[in-house]
């Protein structure tokens, strides 16, 4: 515990000595918060009380200017200015402000007019969540039910957009009863529909439609400290604090470690930004541009129940809730390993006010028994080859959490090039209230499976939409289709019939490049055509997709109109600062009219240009047992690797870790 202790104390010591650096993408600070608080409210003096903040984060430099500023290190040259992109509603009104921080003043003020309304705070949430515990027809509607009011929470449920045209801010407010467990997801009081207006903060409709039991809280208690024996087998800790401390340095929002250097930021809806990922070549000697700025640009989840209480469930989480509004404070130790340093972000609050998140991402090497490479060699007589190379790699994790749902989001760095994006669902399942108590008794479709007593878990979906800026050796990329083709052998010149090919193509346009992966094989590469290797390959970086999961809803139906951005595995566009999120910039109450497919409908030129590759990794989730009362965590990925970025293999001059010593274990 000793040595446990002075290594934590390192690594505080290590964290707490790096020095904070100005850079042009770092995320909006405290004091700057502050500043933009004061500025915007004292532009409006009579109405400042009114204002709510619905939105602070930087206004990102144009790309040119922030690559222009960082190619001149030692120049003198000031950083490009810091100005802030801030959405507020006031007077029932939308207004999108340009804040400049150097010059303490606005640059501009405009009013928006189209459909959808912006993200959500955290106070109007919590406001709307409480209203029903005071309103008599729904106290009316708890003692109907032989409840105790004392014991019901409410949560807050965005109502979508089903073709109607609507004119104000409203949530749903669905609640639960906790009486007897903290697992209130697990006890819906289903039939009870609450609407309320969040501008004028009042219940403007309320229908109790129907009344189905309770699941009761017998076995829905999650939290170990809660359960009684019997116990499974305990797991013995394996992570070992690294002899020598951290590998990686972090200077301000900078890391660099082994041969990667990145930069890390935080937003309120985003979460976590990773930007100007480089990776040195060893034989080049230098660092070489991969990702220019990456982020999660929206999480659809759409469940799958068209009942009353249910068919308005389908969530834009990021636009709608905010990633870094609903990011987590990370536990150390379990978490993220030992060997983990923690940083926090920041946001603003409704009133404009920074607000904190403590150990919002961590960092930490990772050795988990992976091999970077080997070679067995029994080829050579008198000699035997056992080439093995242990693989380390880097993870800044951080974690999600949307009312029932626990995501946790990964991004890994391999010495070899690759970037590895993770994803895992964990959490609670949502469970629809039923009278069924067994399967035997369902005879028709309830949407879902039985996980309990009066509890159906509800068929969903969850589909992250990942934006990739990716500038491989530069910025001026292209996307290449190398498609695997059949051929047939027809002039008798070998005893095989067929063999397959590759076929490569160049993307023209966006269109050219919407691509749905379970069709037909094919190897995705986004390439420098302006860069080649001394062997004449072009220098690239290959998508290697995950989970493939496509939506299942049918075209016109309004949820995927909004989330229409999910219809294509892949889509790439011309690099365009203010097209950031797929589903658009409003998303609450959104109409499908500024997504990534409404975008890409220009058709524009794509070949030889600055472009965005947007991936989406998605999960069809059938719930089960096992999901019950916690779901173990479900996960997928993909990843970035090099392909012809390099002259030969990376890691090949890579000295590996020096081996830990263990007990033997053989019996």
């Amino acid at each position: 515990m000793a040595s446990l202790l002075q290594h934590l104390g390192l690594f505080l010591l290590f964290f707490v000595s790096c020095h904070s650096q100005y850079h042009p993408l770092d995320s909006l600070t405290p004091s700057e918060f502050h500043q933009v608080q004061a500025i915007v409210k004292g532009s409006n003096p009579g109405s400042s009380l009114n204002i709510t903040f619905q939105y602070v984060g930087l206004d990102e430099p144009d790309k040119s200017t922030v690559l222009s500023w960082l190619s001149n290190p030692n120049s003198t040259t000031p950083p490009p200015p810091r100005r802030a992109f801030v959405i507020t509603r006031l007077h029932s009104q939308t207004h999108e402000i340009i804040v400049d921080l150097s010059t303490q003043s606005i640059i501009s003020d405009e009013v928006y007019g189209g459909h959808g309304y912006p993200l959500l705070t955290s106070e109007e949430r919590t406001a709307a969540s409480v209203l029903p515990l005071t309103y008599p027809p729904f106290i009316a509607s708890i003692t109907k039910r032989s409840l105790k009011l004392s014991d019901v929470v409410c949560s807050t449920f965005t109502v979508g957009w089903f073709g109607e045209d609507k004119s104000r801010r409203v949530l749903k407010i669905p609640c639960f009863y906790t009486d007897g467990t903290a697992n209130l997801y697990m006890r819906p009081i289903e039939g009870v529909t609450i609407v309320v207006d969040l501008d004028d903060m009042k219940i403007i409709e309320y229908y109790d439609r129907l009344m189905v039991p309770l699941p009761e809280a017998e076995g829905t208690e999650y939290r170990l400290s809660k359960q009684k024996p019997p116990f499974g087998p305990p797991l013995n800790a394996v992570s070992a604090m690294p002899p020598d401390g951290p590998g990686f340095k972090i200077d301000g929002h900078n890391v660099r470690w082994a041969n990667w250097d990145f930069h890390i930021s935080f937003d309120a809806r985003a979460g976590l930004i990773i930007s100007l990922a480089s990776i040195y070549d060893l034989r080049k000697g230098t660092f070489r541009q991969v990702l220019y700025r990456g982020h999660v640009s929206e999480l659809f989840v759409p469940y799958m129940d068209p009942t009353e209480e249910w068919y308005y469930r389908t969530y834009f989480d990021e636009g709608e809730y905010g990633f870094g509004l609903s990011t987590v404070p990370l536990q150390p130790m379990l978490d993220c390993p030992p060997n983990a340093v923690f940083m926090d972000g920041y946001y603003a609050s409704q009133d404009g006010k920074p607000m904190s998140i403590s150990n919002a991402f961590c960092i930490y090497e990772q050795e988990a028994g992976r091999i970077m490479c080997r070679h067995t060699e029994t080829g050579i007589p008198g000699e035997e080859i056992k080439e093995v190379r242990p693989e380390v790699s880097l993870v800044v994790r951080t974690v999600v959490a949307l009312s029932n749902y626990d995501y946790i989001l990964d991004w890994e760095f391999k010495p070899s090039g690759s970037i590895k994006f993770g994803v895992g669902l964990t959490g609670i399942p949502a469970v629809k209230g039923v009278s069924y108590t067994h399967t035997d008794q369902i005879k028709e479709d309830v949407y879902g499976t039985s996980l309990a007593p009066n509890a159906i878990g509800v068929n969903h979906d969850h589909f992250f939409t990942y934006r990739l800026d990716l500038d491989v050796d530069g910025d001026a990329n292209s996307f290449v289709k190398a498609n695997l083709e059949t051929k047939r052998v027809t002039d008798n010149s070998s005893p095989r019939k067929s063999y397959w090919t590759v076929v490569s193509e160049t993307a023209k346009t966006e269109s050219d490049a919407q691509i749905q992966l379970r069709l037909k094989p094919v190897e995705l590469i986004v390439v420098n055509p302006n860069k080649k290797t001394k062997l004449g390959n072009y220098v690239g970086y290959r998508l290697i997709p995950g989970s493939l999961s496509s939506p299942l809803l049918s075209d016109d139906d309004y949820p995927q109109i909004r989330g229409a951005f999910t219809k294509y595995d892949v889509w790439i566009t011309p690099y365009n600062k203010s097209e950031k999120w797929a589903g658009g910039l409003y998303m609450d109450q959104s109409r499908g009219d500024d997504t990534l497919a409404v975008w890409s409908q220009r058709n524009r030129e794509i070949e030889n240009k600055d472009i965005v590759l947007w991936y989406t990794i998605g999960f069809h989730h059938v719930p089960c047992q096992e999901d019950f009362p916690v779901m173990p965590t479900l996960s997928g990925g993909f990843e970035l690797r090099p392909t012809n970025f390099f002259e030969n293999n990376p890691v090949l001059k890579t000295i590996p870790p020096t081996p830990v010593s263990w007990p033997n274990c053989t019996h």
